[in-house]
């Protein structure tokens, strides 16, 4: 068993990773997201991935990407601690943390089988569904169809933080 921190890799070792594992016939599944304040939803949605291949890799957007993304005061966690806690996580192989905001420049280096997204997109809206076409891949939706926003618990912890003021 990886130890936590050594499943987070640089993206040049999570290609060469996914080469190997595609060449031993395993399916490779890729699942993106900021994961700032982990909640059931992605725990939900990274196991829903794992179940669509063999291994599963999870890019984490970085905190100056997180930050255009999510607006002022996030992530509230950082990049590393983000990245430790997926890795954290028995389903997940690697974690890759990215700069850009979308995942379309990642997918294109990992060329993996499938991208799973969360259940806030169909497959005909997921922003990065044309890569996915393009490298031949196909995209799917994972996790429940709950309603687990970080924005909402980071909203909720903000009104009790100033109830208490």
């Amino acid at each position: 068993m990886r130890s936590t921190s050594a499943k987070i890799v640089l993206l040049a070792h999570a290609v060469a990773q996914v080469r190997a594992w595609r060449a031993a016939g395993e399916t490779v599944v890729f699942a993106n997201g900021v994961f700032d304040l982990v909640h059931v939803g992605h725990a939900r949605y990274l196991s829903g991935a794992r179940v669509q291949g063999s291994r599963l890799v999870v890019g984490i957007n970085s905190d100056r990407s997180a930050a255009e993304l999510k607006g002022p005061g996030r992530p509230v966690l950082g990049e590393r601690e983000r990245a430790l806690l997926i890795a954290a996580l028995r389903v997940v192989d690697r974690v890759v943390i990215f700069d850009e905001r979308s995942a379309d420049a990642i997918l294109e280096a990992l060329a993996p089988d499938v991208h799973a997204q969360g259940t806030d997109y169909r497959p005909a809206t997921a922003p990065e569904r044309a890569t996915m076409s393009g490298l031949g891949g196909r995209t799917v939706v994972a996790g429940d169809p709950e309603s687990h926003a970080s924005r909402e618990l980071y909203e909720r912890v903000r009104a009790r933080q100033a109830d208490r003021e």
